[in-house]
């Protein structure tokens, strides 16, 4: 299996009657935009932008030295040209108008082209932490304890330093009044930080008598409609940058009486091997299962 990025959008929220307009924050918007939408907008206003300044070219005329009267097609090519200060040679401006869109265009292509590379290399330079978690999450027996249990990898293949980790069970409760409100709970876990996560790491919250989960069976927590949301915080070692990475789980992402399936093993030669390929897998827990968890890895 492929590791990937995991996007999970932590709450699906519908604005209504939100004031703030597309251009409010466009370079927030942008910046947070997927790269084939980036690229398709940026292509998009490329384009366009060629078109209104040929459409203009062919306003005035015959105003295009060696280009075809009436030619659209040279018109949007000269454009291009002037948008991209290259100047072939071949066509130049012959009236006063056609210099004067010129002049617009050719100061309209120097903006583009800096706010383009400014906003291009912000999103390269953006740190980012591929982090691989478990599609399922399981609740069954550790080390005779009941818990709450979930694992993830660093499908970078370097290293984070000073890795730590957070889980919050966000759920909807009613206060005494009767206002009905979604509280965030944290889950105390058995380890929170990792010097170095390199590898795999499983996740454990022990549901002991001070846990929000405790006393709580598949259909109560149903019942609770509760997202658990998981957040990674870190250094990138080779970047030096701060990263982060997030997932979220609901009730039917998660496993009873399972545990995961073991995907560390040892070569001959000494080195530790991770199977990505088994990384989602669990299996039914036995009693022996219960005191032979997976390797919690590094």
């Amino acid at each position: 299996m492929a590791a990937k990025d995991q996007i999970f959008p932590v709450v699906a929220v519908q604005r209504v009657g939100d004031p703030r307009r597309i251009w409010d924050d466009l370079y927030h918007r942008l910046l947070a935009a997927e790269w084939r939408w980036l690229m398709a907008s940026i292509l998009a206003i490329y384009l366009g932008l060629n078109v209104v300044f040929a459409s203009l070219y062919l306003l005035g005329g015959d105003s295009i030295e060696n280009a075809r009267p009436g030619s659209f097609v040279d018109a949007f090519f000269f454009s291009v040209q002037t948008m991209a200060t290259i100047g072939y040679g071949k066509m130049v401006p012959r009236t006063h108008w056609a210099n004067v869109v010129v002049s617009l265009e050719a100061l309209l292509g120097l903006l583009g082209t800096a706010m383009a590379t400014g906003l291009m290399f912000a999103k390269f330079a953006r740190p980012s932490a591929r982090v691989l978690f478990s599609n399922v999450a399981v609740i069954a027996s550790r080390d005779g304890v009941p818990s709450f249990v979930l694992r993830l990898a660093n499908a970078r293949g370097n290293q984070i330093v000073e890795a730590s980790i957070r889980i919050s069970m966000l759920r909807n409760e009613t206060t005494v009044e009767g206002e009905s409100v979604r509280r965030f709970h944290d889950l105390e876990l058995q380890r929170s930080s990792n010097p170095l996560f390199a590898m795999s790491w499983t996740v454990v919250h022990p549901i002991t008598r001070t846990s929000p989960l405790h006393d709580l069976d598949r259909g109560c927590l149903a019942a609770w409609d509760p997202l658990f949301v998981v957040s990674l915080v870190g250094m990138d070692e080779t970047s030096g940058q701060t990263v982060h990475a997030r997932y979220a789980y609901r009730s039917p992402d998660l496993r009873w009486n399972e545990r995961f399936v073991d995907i560390m093993s040892m070569l001959p030669d000494g080195r530790r091997s991770i199977d990505f390929t088994r990384f989602h897998d669990t299996q039914a827990q036995s009693d022996g299962a219960a005191s032979s968890p997976p390797s919690a890895g590094v």
